[in-house]
């Protein structure tokens, strides 16, 4: 006599989703095969793979990667693959952790290994920079060098960017104002009004940047009104979020006790005073209220580079 479903329970024999279809009327039998198919899963595996630091690839991923909510992806970061012998010890790893190869390789003899493992594993491979460099290829006339890191080299560019990086750090928060006519540009603004990161952002383009902070009691020293070099850029956001960004700031301190510094009317005040100056004084006015420190460093680079163009000061121009 055939044993029942039920039956088999006992000897171990009968899976739990068979279980639950055997009590299941018999018009259902479509649910036994949804039951026995395992759960789909968004998580990938992704590699990068770069024959310098990779920061470029790294960035484009993560630009990539911001489109999509709630992507589970565990990178897997290659960096500096400059050779075969490199190479073979990673693919390995590729084939163990199957997934999404992004890689920016300009060795011809690498860059097809790396092709023909992907393609024997069966895993999708993309030259993420090919496009643009084909394309400047034509537009210049001239084949690509191909020699990796090119962008890191350190010819003058790069020692123009570590003297901004040195000078910006040494003139953060006032500091330095005697030699404030060499700066390229600075930020002024209320205190925690992004002046600081978005200077050090800026540095790290290659832009000289000095940044005072305006307090009501202390009237900025003279020379801010007297530049001829820098292009002044007013920060501005709104007190609300002025208020919950500096409560957040005394958190971090341990100080919990109220004062001037997070009072709603005394910062409205502080925001008001602010604005009157980069009116009264014709500086270009951005509001940082909800920009990322990258949206707003990207707005005053446009600012710069328009009156550079232009070849004149840069009037008030709220963004």
């Amino acid at each position: 006599m055939r044993e029942s479903p039920r039956e088999g329970l006992v000897s171990g024999s009968v899976s739990v989703p068979e279980l639950v279809a055997s009590f299941l009327p018999w018009f259902m039998p479509p649910i036994l095969h949804r039951l026995r198919s395992p759960p789909i899963s968004n998580r990938i595996h992704l590699h990068l793979l770069s024959d310098s630091t990779g920061e470029t690839l790294e960035m484009l991923a993560k630009a990539a990667l911001a489109q999509f909510e709630d992507a589970d992806v565990v990178r897997h970061f290659w960096p500096m693959v400059r050779s075969r012998q490199h190479l073979e010890r990673i693919l390995p790893e590729l084939k163990s952790n199957p997934g999404l190869v992004l890689f920016t390789l300009v060795n011809p003899e690498t860059r097809a290994r790396l092709e023909e493992a992907c393609s024997q594993l069966g895993l999708p491979a993309v030259p993420i920079l090919d496009r643009v460099t084909e394309a400047l290829e034509k537009a210049l006339g001239q084949e690509a060098h191909g020699r990796p890191g090119r962008q890191h080299t350190m010819d003058q560019a790069y020692f123009n960017r570590v003297e901004a990086i040195q000078f910006t750090i040494a003139h953060d928060d006032g500091i330095g104002w005697e030699e404030w006519e060499e700066a390229d540009i600075l930020l002024a603004g209320v205190s925690r009004s992004s002046k600081t990161p978005t200077s050090i952002y800026l540095a790290n383009r290659g832009y000289k940047v000095a940044n005072i902070p305006l307090v009501v009691e202390s009237p900025p020293p003279p020379k801010l009104f007297e530049l001829k070099n820098p292009m002044v850029v007013g920060l501005t956001t709104a007190p609300e979020r002025l208020v919950q960004i500096r409560r957040n700031r005394l958190l971090t301190l341990n100080e919990e006790r109220e004062t001037d510094y997070v009072d709603n009317e005394r910062v409205k005040d502080e925001v008001k005073f602010a604005r009157r100056m980069f009116a009264d004084n014709g500086w270009a006015v951005i509001d940082v209220t909800r920009r990322s420190i990258e949206e707003t460093a990207a707005a005053v680079i446009r600012l710069y580079n328009e009156r550079e163009a232009r070849g004149e000061p840069q009037g008030a121009k709220p963004i």
